[in-house]
């Protein structure tokens, strides 16, 4: 009988998987809420199997998982996102920049952190790139001027940026990556060019325009780190922000946000942006939606499910403490 149910099981998630195939890219509204409503309803059926004694195997929490993962990149459907004061803090702090300021770029990640962080980066840039911002581009971390390059190339497709046919050393530069860690900093604040005598073209400093007058730090309107550990925000307020009065607003990943948040709330740090939901909301706040959104409503999703699952593994427990009681009766 377990099994008869399992594979019932089986085959309904199967079945909402197969209703978004024949139109893979977006379905309408109301497709994606009756598949969301097909869901809760199976998870329902799973609950009521294990109360009856039916126990499911792991194989079906995983589909179920799986399925609840993949089913939002195929749902025309958005959450309602509620900007929190530290990402309104930091987009206040970059919107307050006039055209033609200069902002710091610091990319402090690698690809595994990318789900996270690299949609901040795509929003920044978009949003920079929009209102004349001058972005110089570095990276403490080796992949992080690479992951930059990545977003830059995905922002300047877009027809409103294409279309002000922006120069690369004129509108933006990358300097590299350079090793040395919170040293690299520290030299920074008296000298960029002595950090990175060349970009990441290996163009001299000097004959880069946009690098023209800037010395250190006094010459830098705002940065804007993305950080994912060590080196990363913590190194860039307690040298760039404590000894250079720099202002740094920061997109962190949510392992390393509560290490922040100290900062934050002492006013150190300018605005925050953590984790997958910092991702969205910087999105929105930004106007440049992208796929923090869809990723957090696949994350939501997936929270919901395991959170559905501890409930129904609870109800499987008092089951087992149940049984061994009726029979001494």
């Amino acid at each position: 009988m377990m099994k008869k149910y399992h594979y019932w099981i089986i085959l309904v998630a199967l079945i909402i998987v197969l209703i978004l195939l024949p139109k893979p890219l977006i379905v309408s509204p109301t497709v994606s809420t009756t598949i969301t409503v097909l869901l809760g309803l199976a998870l329902v059926v799973v609950l009521v199997l294990t109360l009856r004694g039916h126990m499911i195997g792991r194989r079906t929490v995983f589909l179920f998982i799986g399925v609840s993962l993949t089913l939002p990149f195929f749902m025309n459907f958005r959450m309602p996102i509620k900007i929190s004061p530290e990402v309104q803090t930091l987009y206040d702090a970059i919107a307050k920049l006039p055209p033609g300021s200069k902002v710091l770029a610091a990319f402090d990640y690698d690809p595994p952190s990318a789900p996270e962080l690299q949609p901040q980066a795509e929003a920044f840039m978009a949003y920079a790139f929009k209102h004349d911002l001058k972005v110089i581009i570095m990276g403490l971390w080796p992949q992080g001027p690479q992951q930059a390059n990545m977003a830059v190339a995905k922002v300047l497709r877009q027809p409103e940026i294409r279309a002000k046919n922006l120069r690369y050393g004129v509108d933006y530069v990358n300097l590299g990556f350079q090793s040395g860690n919170e040293f690299v900093i520290q030299r920074m604040g008296t000298s960029f060019s002595g950090m990175f005598p060349r970009d990441i073209y290996n163009t001299d400093y000097a004959a880069i325009p946009l690098l023209n007058g800037v010395e250190n730090f006094s010459n830098i309107d705002f940065v804007f780190n993305l950080s994912s550990g060590y080196p990363g925000t913590v190194e860039w307020v307690q040298i760039a922000v404590d000894r250079y009065g720099v202002k740094v607003g920061a997109g962190n990943t949510a392992v390393q946000a509560p290490s922040v948040y100290p900062y934050l709330s002492s006013h150190k740090l300018t605005g925050l942006a953590g984790g997958m939901s910092g991702a969205a909301e910087f999105e929105k706040a930004t106007k440049e939606i992208g796929k923090a959104n869809t990723y957090i409503l696949s994350q939501s999703f997936s929270h919901m499910v395991v959170i559905a699952f501890i409930i129904i593994g609870n109800a499987a427990l008092m089951v087992s403490y149940r049984k061994p009681k009726q029979k001494g009766a």
